[in-house]
């Protein structure tokens, strides 16, 4: 230690230093592991590359002893398991190191390198030219280790991993050294999922230990982990460890300096191949040898993907390992696919090739459909709805769409959902700070210059969809305009639209148009317009005197608009929603809580609840109902939303509206509402993405013409396959190899609705059937190109939610019942390490489990369930059928 101490203090370099004519011989490992996140490293899968190591000083600046040369060399190269295992399972056994690596390569790796260290740090790093990537990265890893400082402190610096902050700590004979792997600037390929919920997270340390001796390196150790965590089920990852040691076995004599006052005549003197590189990692591309074609693929997964197949995870499955091959694939090849399929599955086709979102796929997609054919509407949808679900969208693809957009299109619903998706593609970009890029911008505003000059009721709705996705903030005056002036559907949908931005976006004029809209200020609104106004000003901060002022209406309002009031105001406590804590204030005062105003009579509801409670994420459940005074159904909402601590993701919303239905049952209309063409439909929200509306009937006539040809099916809202987790992410190790981390999940999804109308029966009945499977593969691995290894993990799970719900309106109050259920679901998952050599020699270790998920009838509040009692006790064989 004194010697140690003392070469510090008054030694003459800042480095590590050599002897002259001495050869230092170390023993070196570089291994890597992969497995589950919290597993030993025992059963880890993985490899060493084990060999001797020469390291002898050529050449000192006779100017200045900080700078010197020298020169590496790597010899005996060994290839192992990491860790021991039984013969027949070693994929190495017998393998002489010259077969499993290669001739080219084992020689390229026993060549020689150069450094030059300056005060301890790689100045250039000399190598031979047209060496294979991989060994030169083995050789950069191994270089990198030399470079040290040997005063406390931090810089930033170049190594293998890139240019990176890097901090070290110095104690006497022991160096630290910490690199910030997060800060490292190199050109890395990859990408995350748009919403975090649904992405994965990474968490990366690398630590150095030096130990010297005589100021020269005595060992070395040095490690590295990367972590990655599903976001909504942190129990389901890998990692990473990368780890490397350097070992001086023995100082022998060695060969002398080269004398020379220049490093590039030294080096000239030495080998005039040599010549200066980069000491970051190149950029290794692996080519598959024996991976089948994009169409041969397809062939193999193409039976589980019929559109009556599409509940079942086996599809959501075959959709990513799809999208995997369509990202290495040409346009000509996705082409041929996609020009040779039928009818039936070309749709699932359409999802997949345009949810690998390479620019390829988007030329492929962009040169197949034709929008002014109005044939090939349902392609053109899926189109459309899978770059909605974009998980990663680019500006060319907003682009793509806004030129389309322009151009002709045949079908008018075609249209709509093209402007409702340029919305959904707006807001993504927006929220990844792409809110001024250009073609962003003029997507915006073509969308606000085009509503403000709407004429046409559907141009209005179309327009204010749209804004519904992209929630821009500049679009909030103009929909204020229009839930205050308009009525029927659009005044409902600007206040819907208003209803989904975050609540520190809605200012003073928001809330002060709210209240003017929900009291009535200025005209009458109907009830579905008021309960939404009402519904924002509770969830955006209200003041005591807004509670109070809604909580006095109550008793003044149409009957069920009362109950449905008081629901609201109910479920806002019992779920301690944020403005709880303003209504019990409120509440204290007798003037606005008393019995008559809190016994209302009626059957309109709002209730929510908790689906799952957990430890990563919740989802809850919320079902609000609206009636109208006669007993016919004026709104349904379904909502189920999933957050964890920090973000929140809109997963779905079904909405079943009807209006001016009274004259069937010769009925009086509620206030406001005596001039409202009849109408019933759906809208549907999917992964914070709102969709077109479907209708179910639109007027009078078209009302009269579904009753007498009714058949009673369900009608389809949403079908089809979407990508929802997308991680891709490159690594870079120290020791020199590649690794890969990518977690796809899929969710094949069929959501249809219907409403039953029986005049005879006078009974109305709302289905909502969404059926999903969501499949989710993991994969980690380690590229080397002699060698792969890495593990895989995949998550599965198939359920049905059902929601129903049951009017008779023989007498009032009418009775209602709801229920909402969730079959039995199972749930699969499996873990497979592995390590792989190109002959096709594998070792696979693989776990499962199954579980059944018991189904569930979601509680909803008591007088719900006594109600759900009479209905079914009083039921007589009522007949089935569409109204």
């Amino acid at each position: 230690i004194q010697n140690t101490v003392f070469a510090f203090q008054t030694g003459h370099t800042t480095g590590p230093s050599l002897n002259n004519d001495k050869l230092y011989k170390f023993a070196y490992s570089a291994e890597v592991y992969v497995d589950r996140v919290k597993a030993s490293l025992q059963k880890s899968a993985g490899y060493r590359i084990s060999s001797g190591v020469d390291v002898n000083l050529l050449w000192r600046n006779p100017d200045n002893d900080d700078d010197q040369l020298i020169k590496i060399m790597i010899k005996d190269v060994q290839v192992e398991n990491v860790n021991e295992r039984p013969a027949d399972k070693n994929i190495f056994k017998g393998k002489r190191t010259e077969k499993i690596l290669g001739k080219e390569y084992l020689e390229a790796l026993q060549r020689p390198i150069v450094l030059e260290l300056v005060r301890g740090k790689v100045q250039t790093y000399y190598s031979y030219q047209n060496e294979p990537a991989f060994t030169q990265n083995i050789k950069r890893g191994l270089a990198s280790l030399f470079q040290l400082q040997l005063h406390s402190g931090s810089t930033r610096e170049v190594d293998v991993s890139g240019k990176c902050n890097t901090t070290y700590h110095v104690r006497q004979d022991q160096v630290t050294k910490i690199k910030d792997l997060d800060s490292c600037e190199m050109a890395k390929e990859g990408f995350t999922s748009h919403n975090p919920i649904l992405d994965v997270s990474k968490k990366v340390t690398s630590a150095t230990i030096y130990v010297l001796e005589d100021s020269f390196i005595k060992s070395i150790k040095a490690e590295e982990n990367y972590v990655f965590l599903l976001n909504f089920r942190r129990k389901t990852g890998a990692k990473i460890v990368s780890k490397q040691r350097l070992e001086l076995k023995s100082v022998q004599a060695g060969p002398g300096l080269i004398a020379g006052k220049q490093v590039a005549s030294v080096i000239k003197t030495l080998d005039s191949s040599y010549v200066a590189m980069a000491l970051e990692a190149e950029p290794v591309k692996s080519e598959c040898k024996k991976c089948p074609s994009l169409s041969e693929h397809w062939k193999s997964i193409r039976e589980h993907m019929h559109p009556e197949k599409l509940s079942k995870a086996e599809a959501a499955k075959s959709f990513l390992s799809f999208i995997k091959s369509i990202r290495k694939a040409t346009k000509e090849e996705i082409l041929q696919v996609i020009r040779s399929e039928n009818k039936e599955l070309l749709p699932q086709v359409v999802d997949a090739v345009t949810s690998a979102q390479t620019p390829e796929s988007l030329e492929a997609m962009l040169e197949f459909l034709d929008f002014k054919d109005a044939s090939t509407f349902v392609l053109q949808e899926r189109f459309l709805y899978a770059c909605g679900f974009a998980t990663h969208p680019s500006e060319m693809l907003l682009k793509s769409l806004t030129d389309k957009f322009k151009g002709d299109i045949a079908n008018e619903e075609i249209r709509e959902t093209l402007v409702i998706v340029m919305g959904a593609l707006i807001r993504k970009l927006c929220d990844r700070g792409g809110c001024k890029l250009p073609f962003v911008v003029e997507a915006k505003r073509l969308i606000l210059n085009r509503l403000e000059k709407a004429k046409k009721d559907d141009n209005v709705r179309m327009y204010l969809l749209a804004l519904k996705n992209a929630l821009l903030p500049e679009a909030i005056p103009l929909l204020l305009k229009y839930t205050e002036s308009e009525e029927g559907h659009i005044s409902s949908l600007a206040a819907t639209a208003l209803q989904r931005y975050d609540p520190s976006f809605l200012t003073k004029e928001v809330k002060e148009t709210m209240n003017r809209i929900y009291h009535q200020n200025r005209k009458v609104h109907e009830k579905t317009v008021r309960t939404t106004a009402a519904a924002i000003i509770l969830n955006s901060n209200p003041s005591y005197m807004e509670v109070k002022n809604i909580l006095l209406s109550i008793g003044e309002l149409p009957m069920e608009m009362n109950k449905y009031m008081l629901s609201m105001i109910q479920d806002i406590i019992h779920f301690e929603m944020p403005s709880s804590k303003i209504v019990r204030k409120v509440l204290k005062d007798m003037r606005a809580h008393n019995y008559d105003r809190f016994a209302k009579m009626g059957s309109s509801s709002a209730y929510s609840g908790y689906m799952t409670r957990g430890p990563d994420v919740s989802s809850t459940y919320s079902l609000d109902i609206l009636y109208s005074g006669s007993g016919i159904l004026r709104r349904s909402n379904l909502n189920m939303h999933i957050f964890d601590r920090s973000a929140e993701l809109h997963a779905s919303q079904v909405v079943i509206e009807a209006q001016g239905l009274e004259s069937i049952i010769a009925a009086t209309p509620d206030e406001g509402e005596e001039n409202l063409d009849s109408f019933a439909g759906m809208s549907a929200i999917l992964f914070d993405v709102q969709l077109r509306p479907v209708t179910f009937f639109q007027g009078y006539g078209d009302l009269m013409s579904k009753m007498l040809s009714a058949t009673g099916d369900p009608m389809n809202v949403v079908k089809g396959l979407i990508l929802l987790t997308d991680y891709s992410q490159e690594i870079q190790l120290q020791a020199g190899p590649t690794a890969h981390a990518e977690f796809l999940g899929g969710l094949a999804i069929d959501i249809s609705g219907g409403m039953e109308f029986s005049l005879w029966y006078r009974e109305s009945k709302t289905n909502v059937k969404n059926r999903v499977a969501v499949f989710l593969a993991g994969n980690t691995e380690v590229d080397s190109f002699f060698v792969k290894t890495g593990m895989e993990t995949t998550l599965e799970v198939e359920t049905t939610l059902d929601f129903i719900s049951t009017v008779q309106f023989s007498q009032y109050p009418f009775l209602v019942c709801m229920q909402m259920d969730r079959i039995e679901s199972p749930f699969r998952r499996h873990v497979t390490k592995y390590e792989s050599l190109p002959s096709g020699r594998r070792y696979t270790a693989r776990r499962g489990k199954a579980v059944m998920l018991a189904g569930n009838e979601y509680p909803l509040h008591q007088e719900n369930s006594n109600m759900c009692r009479r209905v079914f006790g009083a039921k007589s064989d009522s007949a089935g059928g569409w109204f």
